[in-house]
């Protein structure tokens, strides 16, 4: 069946470049894929730029013989893949460089024929030939990925907070908020959130639609978006160290609510006077994000912690290990000890026997084919506990990994903790 589709990697082009066409055709497949209402020239060409300035590469399933009549053309791809390469923070301020996946579809009419499988598999192989450690995925469905080693590594929830008069925060601000033009954001936006990547275990390097997104210059439909606004924190010192993008839920429903479209912040302080800052917005007695970590310090600092209705918690950022031995040696453990890891990878590229030595919190990573492991996990298992989100343990309690030497998981748990919970604050 392979030979029915013909597999292209090609750059995004710009409008006068003569892959212009097959660019738009891509970007056509991928709003189908997702449900996505048919975009303007004009959007398709910004996105194209976007893609540009991230350095994608797309990836695109052509059908190779005849197609029914009527039928979209050969010209259009039937699945599409693409990739970029950003750094993930694996803690204690260590950015690991990653091959990110994205805009995945399969259309209806081609699925289970091995498309999904093919793709995936040469994008790793070629990720791994590079000398890259690790791939990153953030999945619309749940039950796909695992198959090919990917492992849930952090997540997020949705919040709804009640800004009414029980909305009371036990800080005293030390900075101050202000709010400015949405469009200081393209400027902005990636200087704050490089220092909130150093320091957030999980983070991902952000991609040029977000500086586009939080400052209003573009919208999840089309065109721009007037309804964002705009405020920026000041430290003591007045320099800006956060910001917060949101706009208004309209007036047809009630409570009045502003949404977060996106909130940054460099330092706890920012947080919350951030925080402060939406909760005194006039009219407005809710406040929404759909992208808060799952260990928030938002219900911790107020009086009435039930003012945070907190719902939805799912996966947001998941690892695929492309080699165990630099992924393992290249971050910094938050206790000492070894380990044997017997991992197992159907795909084959990160399967072994691997002693791991941390002495000083710096590992030690040799291949160990004749070793007795202490413990047997699968690579996807072995992703979800590379930064701390996911407890061995529990893992164990599920049947996904096999303790050998009784307190193995509990001695990977110690190991593998960071300084501060995962969260990843980007889609991709």
């Amino acid at each position: 069946m392979a030979e029915q589709y013909d597999i292209r990697r090609f750059q995004p082009a710009a409008k006068d470049d003569a892959a212009y066409p097959e660019s738009v055709a891509w970007m056509r497949a991928v709003a189908f894929g997702f449900h996505d209402a048919r975009r303007s020239d004009e959007r398709v060409d910004r996105g194209l730029e976007m893609q540009r300035a991230d350095g994608r590469v797309l990836t695109g399933a052509y059908q190779t013989g005849p197609v029914a009549e009527h039928a979209l053309g050969t010209d259009v791809p039937v699945a599409t893949f693409g990739t970029m390469t950003k750094t993930l923070n694996i803690g204690y301020g260590r950015l690991l460089d990653t091959r990110l996946v994205t805009a995945v579809t399969v259309r209806t009419s081609h699925r289970r024929r091995g498309l999904l499988r093919r793709m995936m598999a040469e994008e790793l192989g070629l990720a791994r030939q590079e000398g890259l450690a690790m791939a990153a995925l953030t999945a619309s469905e749940a039950s796909i990925y695992g198959r090919f080693g990917f492992g849930v590594a952090t997540s997020e929830q949705s919040i709804k907070v009640d800004t009414s008069a029980r909305f009371v925060l036990n800080h005293t601000p030390v900075g101050s908020v202000e709010v400015a033009d949405p469009k200081v954001l393209l400027e902005l936006a990636p200087v704050i959130f490089e220092r909130l990547h150093r320091q957030t275990p999980g983070s991902v390097d952000r991609h040029e639609f977000y500086r586009q997104f939080a400052s209003g210059s573009i919208s999840r439909e089309d065109g721009e978006d007037p309804k964002v606004k705009v405020a920026l924190h000041y430290d003591a010192d007045g320099a800006v160290d956060g910001y917060v993008s949101y706009k208004f839920g309209g007036w047809s429903s009630t409570p009045y609510t502003m949404d977060v479209v996106d909130l940054v912040a460099a330092t706890r302080t920012a947080y919350l006077e951030l925080w402060q800052y939406l909760g005194a917005i006039d009219l407005v007695e809710r406040v929404t994000w759909d992208e808060a970590p799952v260990d928030d310090p938002l219900p911790w600092a107020l009086t009435d912690p039930r003012c945070v209705d907190a719902s939805d918690a799912r996966d947001m950022l998941w690892l695929r290990i492309l080699d165990v031995e630099k992924a393992l040696a290249a971050r910094r453990y938050s206790a000492d000890g070894a380990l044997v890891l017997r991992v197992t990878d159907s795909l084959g590229f990160a399967a072994g026997t691997f002693a791991l030595q941390v002495d000083g919190g710096e590992a030690t990573v040799t291949p160990a084919p004749d070793a007795e492991p202490v413990l047997t996990l699968d690579v996807a298992d072995l992703g979800s506990i590379y930064l701390g989100a996911v407890c061995p343990v529990t893992l164990q309690a599920a049947g996904r990994l096999t303790e050998h030497t009784p307190g193995a998981a509990l001695t990977a748990r110690l190991m593998f903790a960071v300084e501060r919970a995962p969260h990843c604050l980007t889609h991709f």
